[in-house]
């Protein structure tokens, strides 16, 4: 089975909705989030300061996952955060481990 970390990049306002789900949903799965900034954001979802600066506040999570749980968890996504600007993508992971 093919394994992903998959990206999600979300508005701050969002961001606690998406924890939250996450932590019901990857059960044991460990995740990241760190605070970023996005460019290439529609100017019509971006504050004042932020057009001017060209970037905007978001919040960016990695979640390592199986495709099956990658399918399941966007679908939950899509219902659970629709109209959010919730935006993602997946890279093939070619290893992962814990050095204990």
């Amino acid at each position: 089975m093919s394994n992903y970390c998959l990206v999600l990049v979300c508005p701050p306002e969002i961001e606690e909705k998406l924890l939250d789900t996450l932590l019901l949903i990857a059960g044991d799965e460990v995740f990241t989030s760190t605070p970023t900034f996005s460019h290439g954001t529609a100017h019509g979802d971006m504050a004042n300061l932020e057009q001017v600066m060209g970037r905007a506040r978001s919040v960016r999570v990695e979640i390592l996952v199986t495709e099956e749980e990658m399918s399941k968890l966007l679908e939950t996504l899509r219902i659970s955060l629709a109209g959010t600007g919730l935006r993602y993508w997946a890279s093939p992971l070619a290893a992962k481990g814990v050095i204990e």
